[in-house]
């Protein structure tokens, strides 16, 4: 069966420590950005029910692995932000025979030069996708924490970018996972389901 890897990314701490986070967690929170700057002990969110949704959806077996890639490198310091390209770049690595695809997942806010943010980037019929919780929780809109809300638009967003991979375009069903998303309330429209023309189009892979 085809396996897909969910792979945290997180940042270390001063003392070296949060890339060694259990795996099946990370934190759904993180601090203003900076390149030295660590992750927020508190709320984590649960990647082992993600695991369970994305196998559900395109029938793999998907497993939680420790983080082990460093974000530093892909700091823009004028922007206080991470490069989501440079960081799909830098996963390839952990791409294996033996592993389908690698879906990165992370608590900082990400961009690409073009846009001001990203909420993830996808290699177009490539193997490494990346999704970020920083701008799916309420809180960063001023809201109350809603963690039952987070976990819906993260499963969207990752099954969209997965979906990518897979060469899946934008569609213009709106209810489809692969609606684009320029903000969060057009994920909320949108259900977390492949429609059945884009699920056609990936039936051969």
């Amino acid at each position: 069966m085809k396996v897909v890897q969910l792979l945290p990314i997180l940042v270390r701490n001063s003392d070296g420590s949060g890339l060694g986070q259990k795996a099946g967690r990370v934190p759904d929170s993180a601090p203003e950005v900076s390149r030295d700057s660590g992750l927020s002990s508190g709320s984590s969110l649960d990647l082992d029910r993600l695991a369970t949704a994305i196998s559900a959806e395109f029938n793999v077996r998907c497993e939680v692995v420790p983080a082990a890639l460093d974000p530093a490198p892909s700091f823009h310091s004028g922007r206080q932000q991470y490069y989501s390209t440079d960081l799909l770049a830098r996963m390839q690595k952990h791409l294996t025979p033996a592993c389908w695809r690698v879906l990165g997942v992370t608590p900082l806010d990400l961009y690409i030069p073009i846009l001001t943010f990203v909420f993830g980037e996808a290699q177009l019929e490539g193997g490494c996708a990346l999704v970020s919780t920083y701008r799916l929780r309420q809180e960063f809109y001023g809201l109350p924490p809603d963690p039952d809300l987070l976990r819906q638009r993260l499963l969207k967003e990752a099954i969209h970018e997965l979906g990518h991979t897979l060469s899946l375009t934008h569609c213009e069903d709106y209810e489809c996972v692969m609606a684009p998303s320029h903000a969060v309330e057009w994920i909320d429209l949108k259900s977390s389901r492949v429609c059945r023309e884009c699920r056609r189009a990936i039936a051969g892979c």
